[in-house]
């Protein structure tokens, strides 16, 4: 079973910035591809990026251009960094990554006050 540990999630003001941190209990270059979803109350949940192991992102549309998904390869993390945060950003951020089958971490909450 792999561990998906995230951090870093918090409250912001509009326009402000968060970074996420994702550390998997196994090497990350084992995944064929993971990423970060979210979701907020209410809704279902969704895609916010993803990162396959040749290290191509792709984003959804609602957050191109504000926010950055990528690898560090030492300290075996995955993160997100969030720019130009929005009111409607506010969700749990979730962690996945793709072995097989997938994996969940925990999620962190992701607050943006107006």
């Amino acid at each position: 079973q792999v561990q998906l540990v995230e951090s870093g999630g918090g409250l912001v003001q509009t326009g402000g910035s968060l970074s996420l941190s994702c550390e998997p209990s196994r090497n990350i270059y084992s995944f064929d591809h993971m990423g970060w979803y979210r979701q907020a109350p209410g809704n279902q949940r969704e895609v916010v990026a993803t990162l396959t192991a040749s290290g191509l992102p792709v984003y959804a549309d609602a957050v191109k251009g504000r926010f950055t998904i990528s690898r560090n390869n030492a300290k075996n993390t995955l993160h997100l960094q969030m720019n130009s945060l929005k009111p409607e950003d506010t969700a749990v951020y979730f962690c996945y990554a793709y072995s097989r089958m997938g994996n969940w971490g925990q999620g962190t909450q992701v607050t943006v006050s107006s």
